[in-house]
């Protein structure tokens, strides 16, 4: 360790770097060793005390007779024979103490099954809480439930957990529980009752929807758990401190498990759909009702190769029932990172994760793998004359997809994902005439995982790989890349009872194409190869590949005390190039994060919990020009009350934005500042609700945005939940963007002042008639308008004087109030137009709505109704007006599509 410290500090003093990354680097550098130093001389926790650390066992009892039924009840024969384990201990709030109320377990098992009977005894049976929700929804209600390591990695764990009512949670637990996946939806059963005693809850979980290595007895990872809503308390039968850094490491062991067998298995989940979809469209003759209506089918599948080897398999897969995506306005260079809801594609999909960097501090999503670019919508936009009709597919086919996962008895894990896309064609239409223009070739993807564990899970080490490969036969589509690669390799590693972590990973990249398609990469938001002022980038309109490479290491402490603290940085070279199946927003950036937190849990005063957190970044392109600076702290409070307050403020330093000019030379922007002040009330009441404030200003100039949301949450059941979500925003900046001309062969970076109003309400209705049958609801009206003037061109971006950076159009040299949509000016005063401008002003309104009715018939098999609505319109704005532009959304004609879909679950 020793030897590693003076590594480190001969390379913050590298003469290779600018004196202020080693200047800061230094600073950090103290910082942390200073923590380091004094948490490492910090006495650490008795092995026993009073056997609440000590690690326990549980010894499960095998069936000879007839197994349990599962309803709720707990009197059949063999749980009066079964022993009872007890002794539960609080995690929260008043750690290490006993539980305030009675809890017992019981674990028995057959040739096929694992059953868990959990007895939850409360002095106060009146005030147990348990709503009706839909699956995974529970958090909000009393629970019990089993966590079980079943692979014995200390790494992976199964969560099994019901309320009172019956409602089920399954999850899945990666990486020691530090990542969660509840889109995991196994095959099992429970049932609950309750009486003066209490509520009590049997569980019956098939061997089948574990993965287990095949042996002949067994020692698994277990730990039970209890929620009690009302005290907001937890406690669990091996006790686990708050401030453990992992928690499957430190669960209590089940053994006796003897001669289970490894099932092969075969669960089939066919469906069908029926459809209808309304909708209008354009043409010579004016606006068009068209009807649509559409019969499909499809295969899901999952094949267990052996205990621990699982294939999943989709044939035409459908998300019909899928939430839609949050309405936008983007008016930055980058495009919108939206998070991944198709089942296929989220179940498991902590199995791929691969660390670009810490995701905790770096909240770019960049990532290796983004499943979203499977099935995206097509990415050609055809140009339409005023006269034609244009029908394009919201989405790209998934032909077929599979999956294999595992993990072996020696410690490796894997993962392969491999998906076919298809060809789509948008139709063309004037009159009697149509045209096929195609907007998306066939494609294939494959991603690829391998993870190696070493020490019990404190050590893992692996790689990743990822291909894509488009078929590309029409001349339109050019400019898209016809392969793609990327690879890395990663490796973490924890000590000292796992309280401190060290990880790293490097990266490669390589994308090949027409001439076309690596001019559109290099010149991208990404990278900006064209750039007059970036010596270090070289644009070559005659590549046909591009290749690069990016890395991230990082050391810090992330459990063990009160504090957690960070250092680490990653890199992208400028050819890295991520976005045919990964996610990258910038390359060409070497960045530094650093991090220390302090969370006191113990409730002392008015305070329940405390947390505070610090943290600095910076940021060097590879001309060795800084390029960014930030510092905050974030502050959060709840009161014994169980109300939150939290309030945070950001120092931006004085950027040199390489993307403002979107091509452009790098251009000098102001230093700003941002805080945000956010309240959360008690959300054990039926009303609960939050309201949070973000503000920014530049120091320099008059920009400006504020942004205020709240949130209600109203239970007026134990059945029904509504919640209205606000938004509402005002932006005043005198410098955006608004186009890139060449009048004469000299680029002009064309800016204006933007006053810009987002209003925007999202309404959730949850109605669970029973655990298996509901109704949700959700809508999001959305309205935008941005009105742009004092128009001004750059003129030298780098100046130090903020006004000589740019030079303001006088009203003799522009004409705002031309006919039509441009804006014309006259830079010469002569009389004649030099260029012209599209006009920049928008008002854009949205509604996208969800209605899903979902009713799981059988275990497994479900059947769904869907009405989706979106209402999409666009036009010059005549001021804010939010009672006028919500009329006009709702006077606009909408989009339908009425969808009936129902599966089957069939096991063999």
């Amino acid at each position: 360790m020793i030897e590693y410290l003076k590594n480190l500090w001969r390379f913050f003093h590298s003469p290779e770097l600018p004196l202020e990354c080693t200047l800061k680097w230094r600073v950090s550098f103290f910082l942390l060793v200073s923590i380091a130093v004094f948490e490492a001389n910090r006495p650490a926790l008795p092995a026993s005390a009073g056997d609440v650390y000590a690690k326990r066992q549980y010894k499960a009892m095998r069936i000879n007779s007839s197994a349990p039924e599962v309803d709720g009840v707990l009197n059949d024969p063999i749980w009066r024979k079964a022993a009872k384990a007890q002794g539960f201990v609080q995690i929260m709030p008043h750690e290490g103490q006993p539980a305030s109320e009675k809890t017992f377990f019981q674990i028995v098992y057959d040739d096929h099954n694992l059953y868990v009977g959990i007895y939850a005894f409360d002095l106060s049976p009146d005030d147990i809480v348990g709503r009706t929700t839909r699956r995974d929804d529970i958090s909000e209600s009393d629970m019990v439930g089993v966590f079980i390591d079943s692979y014995s990695d200390k790494r992976t764990a199964f969560e099994f957990s019901v309320n009172p009512v019956g409602v089920k949670k399954d999850v899945i637990h990666s990486d020691g529980g530090e990542i969660e996946d509840p889109s995991w939806e196994p095959v099992w059963f429970v049932a609950t009752s309750k009486n003066d005693l209490g509520w009590f809850a049997e569980m019956r979980i098939p061997f089948s929807q574990l993965r287990y290595a095949n042996h002949r007895e067994h020692t698994w990872g277990i730990e039970i758990y209890r929620y009690i809503f009302r005290r907001q308390e937890l406690s669990g039968w091996q006790f686990i401190p708050h401030n453990a850094p992992l928690m499957v490491p430190l669960f209590g062991e089940l053994l006796g498990l003897k001669n289970i067998t490894a099932p092969l298995r075969l669960e089939l989940l066919p469906y069908s759909v029926a459809s209808r979809h309304t909708y209008k469209t354009g043409s010579a003759n004016g606006p068009v009702k068209e009807l649509d209506n559409f019969l499909s089918g499809g295969l899901d599948g999952k094949i267990a190769l052996s205990s621990d080897m699982t294939l999943d398999f989709a044939i035409n897969p459908d998300f019909g029932q899928v939430e839609a995506d949050p309405s936008e306005v983007n008016l930055t260079a980058f495009e919108t990172f939206f998070e991944e809801k198709r089942p296929f594609f989220i179940e498991g999909k902590n199995i791929f994760s691969y660390p670009l960097t810490n995701t905790s501090l770096d909240a770019s999503q960049e990532q290796i793998y983004y499943s979203r670019r499977i099935g995206r919508a097509p990415q050609y936009s055809p140009t339409v004359q005023s006269n034609y009709s244009l029908n394009v597919p919201a989405t790209t086919s998934i032909l077929g997809a599979l999956k294999l996962t595992g993990k072996t008895a020696h410690g490796y894990s894997f993962a392969i994902l491999d998906a076919v896309t298809a060809e789509e064609k948008a139709l063309l239409s004037a009159g009697q005439t149509h045209q096929d223009i195609t907007v998306e070739p066939l494609a294939n993807f494959f991603v690829g995982r391998l993870q190696k564990d070493l020490h019990q899970g404190g050590t893992t080490f692996g790689g990743i790989f990822t291909g894509t490969h488009r078929d590309i036969s029409s001349p339109n589509l050019l400019f898209l890349n016809k392969e793609a690669y990327a690879g890395g390799v990663d490796l973490s590693h924890t000590w000292h009872n796992r309280e401190y972590k060290f990880d790293f990973s490097a990266s490669l990249s390589q994308i090949a194409g027409d001439k076309q398609a690596l001019l559109e990469a290099q010149t991208s938001s990404a990278r900006y190869f064209q750039r007059p002022d970036a010596s270090h980038l070289d644009l070559d309109s005659s590549r046909t590949s591009l290749s690069g490479n990016g890395g991230y290491i990082g050391i810090g402490k992330i459990g063990g005390g009160h504090w957690r603290y960070f250092l680490g940085g990653y890199w992208r070279t400028p050819g890295f190039e991520l976005n045919d199946i990964g996610y990258l927003r910038r390359a060409d950036q070497i960045m530094q994060l650093a991090h220390i937190g302090y969370d006191y849990w113990t409730p002392i005063g008015l305070a329940r919990r405390l947390l505070i957190n610090i943290d600095q970044w910076a940021g060097w392109n590879f001309g060795r020009e800084k390029i960014f600076g930030e510092q905050h702290i974030n502050f959060m409070l709840q009161f014994l009350s169980y109300h939150w307050l939290g309030m945070g403020i950001t120092r931006n330093d004085e950027q040199l934005s390489p993307y403002f000019l979107r091509g452009g030379p790098a251009f000098l922007l102001p230093s700003s500042w941002s805080n945000w002040i956010q309240f959360y009330s008690d959300s054990r009441y039926a009303l609960s609700a939050s309201l949070s404030l973000v503000n920014y200003w530049r120091e320099t100039d008059s920009s400006e945005t504020h942004t205020l949301r709240a949130s209600m949450l109203w239970r007026p059941g134990s059945r029904i939940s509504l919640s209205v979500q606000p938004l509402f925003s005002w932006k005043n900046d005198p410098l955006q963007y608004v186009a890139t001309v060449s009048p004469d062969n000299q680029s002009r970076y064309i800016f204006a002042a933007i006053q810009q109003k987002t209003l925007g309400i999202v309404f959730r209705l949850n109605y669970s008639i029973t655990s298996n049958f509901s109704i949700q609801f959700y809508g999001q009206p959305f309205i935008s308008t941005g009105q742009y003037s004092r128009y001004k061109r750059i003129t030298n971006p780098r100046a130090k004087d903020y006004a000589g950076r740019f030079k303001s159009y006088d009203p003799l040299e522009i004409d705002l109030n031309s006919t039509g949509n441009a804006i014309h000016i006259d830079e010469n005063v002569d009389g004649i137009t030099d260029f012209s401008i599209g006009n920049p002003d928008f008002n854009f309104r949205q509604f996208r709505s969800n209605l899903v009715i979902r009713w799981e018939y059988l275990p497994g098999s479900t059947l769904y109704f869907v009405w989706s609505q979106g209402r999409t319109g666009l036009e010059y704005p005549d001021g804010f007006s939010a009672i006028d532009d919500m009329n006009a959304l709702f006077h606009l004609y909408p989009e339908n599509v009425f969808l009936l879909k129902m599966n089957y679950w069939l096991s063999f």
